[in-house]
């Protein structure tokens, strides 16, 4: 009977280990994006975005709350949540997607990167294609880094005439997650 115990004990953490494995994530993730027009320059960032990654078969997703992004200043912020996202309305960001090529997150090396799937924002789902990096550390860390460009008008985001020289149709995003296997 001790033995029985013993070996299922064994088997269970073995269970859990190759499930920490299989799934890397974060909840620090951080998400940038940038709007440039000749007559102002908008930025602003988050560090509250969640990743998480299966690395058996590829499958992201990650989530921004739309309130936790910071501008230079509190009326951009205020404008941006009520005018443009209207965040009390759509709180999130989604993207849900394919990781192609599969990387080994068991070799440390750098990796590039494409993901596949659909981006929410708004309330408005598109598909997306997102480039980037996989970086995998010898330290049971991966830093997965890209870029892509949101067309306003894709997401049904409205640039009233009053500002439209002031906020470019395409929004720059660039996003960094840093994951670690689940435990």
């Amino acid at each position: 009977m001790k033995y029985l115990i013993v070996s299922l004990v064994i088997s269970l953490f073995g269970l859990n280990a190759a499930f920490a494995q299989k799934f890397w994530h974060t909840s620090t993730g951080k998400i940038d994006f940038f709007s440039k027009t000749p007559v102002e320059d908008i930025e602003a960032k988050s560090k509250s975005a969640g990743a998480i990654i299966n690395t058996e078969t590829g499958a992201l997703a990650f989530k921004v709350p739309i309130k936790s992004f910071r501008f230079p200043n509190s009326l951009m912020e205020e404008h941006f949540n009520e005018n443009y996202l209207e965040s009390e309305k759509y709180p999130n960001g989604t993207f849900t997607g394919q990781i192609e090529p599969l990387v080994d997150f068991k070799t440390p090396g750098i990796y590039p990167v494409k993901a596949k799937g659909k981006l929410n924002i708004h309330g408005v789902e598109v598909e997306r294609e997102l480039t980037g990096t996989m970086t995998v550390s010898a330290d049971k860390t991966a830093t997965l880094v890209s870029e892509l460009d949101v067309p306003l008008a894709d997401h049904k985001i409205e640039r009233p005439s009053l500002v439209l020289v002031k906020i470019a149709e395409k929004i720059a995003v660039k996003t960094e997650f840093v994951l670690k296997p689940k435990e």
